[in-house]
């Protein structure tokens, strides 16, 4: 896309600048800062940045103490004709994280920035800046747009290693330069505990980076925190998030795996057996530890200020759907019930759902989900985790939800909707038209599934005919939990060229290249 003026990403001073290059060693303690230390405050843990749009933007820090967040914004890395933001008192009720927002910013374009902490006793006596940089959202149709998306971080015994680099996987992406990364769930994993080592089935030994937080489940607030602060450790993450902007939504394992509203655990590993009390927590340190728009709320509010499902637009190509398919869903079951209002949307997320898709005049519609639609995603051996059970035939339990929106979404000739999800811990690419299925009333659509990015690979799911998906391509290890020193790690790439508006989608292996690639071309059907 020639239009686009682009960063070169090696060798960048914005983003290798300061404490962005510390070591994990040298990093403060995983547990919360002391509330008086001599010295500065510091941001070891780097700067993120969220929330993009066409002219603003979120700036995340955490600091070792009390301090008071400013941030510089300039349209070059020499910091000339600066403009300054006065953010947050940084203290304990959030862990010691703030955020800053953006606003009044040149659309299309790099925006460098740099994030000082500031002694709130004496503004004088500042620490070390960290430094980033982040593209706005083009407001032209010409400038196009290029974003990946994964999920799946320090899953199954498998954290930061520094044996092999840590998440290498990160500075692979970095170096893609992307206008925006799409997290698409399992940002943490605070259900599974981390050993200091594992033995693999070829002899070899894994390490962890351990912390005090990642030896158990977690279950307090504190623990939580010290889940979403572990990826931080990670140097290629804190380098990473200082140069791409980050679109982040929440499944089942930043609280517990498989779980759901109302539910009461039988797991003697949780002295907390009241999951809505859990995910209170961890709803809260999400808030705390990612750049997101949205300030914390009351954990299932129906207020739009504390949901988690949002539309992110990116300018005229694109408009992204942020789906939530964890907080409003009903229990898990076999899922072959005949009627099903709430389904794994809630009939409020629904109706936001459709209406938002109905008023988007962007070109793409891309819906991130955070879980597959037909591949059959098994709780246990009667339940079903997500929308898919087996069963072929007309739509039952939650299927019934997702023929509904499908349904709209033909009636209403909404066009360029396009699903991307992880979740099953290997990437594949789903075609779905109803000349193949048992529900026919609906328009063709691909769903790409990619990840993990740093966790366990899985073998590939069943395909559930319901909708009629047929598996065109798919790249998955033949036995469970293979670890990321055995398999490579896995992302996607979406580019909507400025010309033409044709969307891309490609698979991609960490360190192997493209998998596979899909062009879809806008306006039709069926593609």
């Amino acid at each position: 896309m020639p239009h686009r003026p682009r960063i070169p990403s090696p060798g960048r001073r914005t983003v290798l600048r300061g404490s962005l290059l510390v070591p994990a060693a040298a990093l403060p303690s995983a547990a919360a800062p002391a509330l008086a230390l001599a010295g500065r405050p510091e941001a070891a843990w780097g700067a993120q940045v969220g929330s993009v749009t066409a002219s603003s933007a979120l700036v995340w820090v955490r600091s070792d103490r009390p301090a008071r967040m400013l941030v510089e914004t300039s349209a070059t890395e020499s910091f000339r004709r600066a403009r300054s933001w006065y953010g947050p008192l940084i203290g304990p009720g959030t862990d010691f994280t703030g955020t800053t927002p953006l606003y009044g910013l040149p659309a299309g374009e790099q925006v460098h920035y740099r994030v000082t902490l500031a002694d709130p006793g004496d503004p004088r006596r500042t620490g070390k800046p960290v430094y980033g940089t982040f593209r706005t959202a083009p407001a032209r149709r010409r400038d196009g747009v290029r974003f990946l998306w994964s999920g799946d971080i320090a899953g199954q015994g498998w954290g930061i290693n520094p044996d092999i680099g840590g998440y290498r996987v990160y500075e692979e992406m970095r170096r893609l330069d992307p206008d925006f990364f799409l997290c698409s769930g399992d940002t943490v994993y605070a259900d599974g505990p981390l050993e200091p080592s594992v033995t693999l089935p070829d002899g070899r030994v894994w390490r962890n980076v351990m912390t005090e937080e990642k030896a158990k489940v977690a279950e307090t607030l504190d623990e939580y925190r010290g889940n979403f602060r572990y990826n931080l450790l990670d140097r290629n993450v804190r380098r990473f998030n200082a140069q791409v902007p980050s679109v982040v939504q929440w499944d089942d394992h930043e609280v517990r795996n498989n779980w759901y509203p109302g539910q009461i655990l039988d797991d003697e590993r949780y002295t907390e057996k009241n999951v809505d009390i859990l995910a209170a927590r961890s709803a809260r340190a999400f808030h705390e530890y990612f750049p997101v728009s949205a300030p914390y709320g009351s954990y299932g509010s129906s207020s739009p200020r504390s949901r988690m499902y949002r539309t992110v637009h990116h300018g005229p190509l694109l408009d992204l759907f942020v789906l939530d398919m964890r907080s409003h869903r009903n229990r898990n079951s076999p899922n072959r019930q005949a009627d099903d209002t709430t389904g794994i949307l809630g009939a409020e997320q629904l109706r936001w759902l459709k209406h938002a898709l109905a008023g988007s005049r962007a070109v793409w519609k891309v819906i991130a989900a955070d879980m597959p639609l037909g591949l059959v995603v098994p709780d246990g051996a009667t339940d079903f985790e997500a929308v898919a059970q087996g069963d072929p035939g007309a739509p039952l339990g939650r299927e019934l939800q997702i023929a509904e929106l499908l349904r709209f979404i033909k009636h209403r000739k909404v066009t360029g909707t396009v699903w991307l999800t992880a979740d099953v811990h290997y990437t594949s690419a789903q075609h779905y038209a109803p000349e193949r299925a048992a529900f026919k009333d609906f328009a063709p659509f691909w769903e790409f599934v990619s990840g993990p990015l740093a966790a366990g690979g899985f073998p590939a799911n069943a395909l559930d005919g319901t909708f009629g998906p047929d598996r065109v391509f798919v790249r998955a290890p033949e036995r469970a939990n293979v670890s990321p020193m055995e398999s490579p790690q896995l992302f996607g790439e979406v580019e909507i060229d400025g010309d033409s508006a044709e969307l891309t989608v490609r698979l991609r292996a960490e360190g192997g290249g493209v998998l596979f690639t899909k062009v879809l071309h806008p306006g039709r059907v069926g593609q």
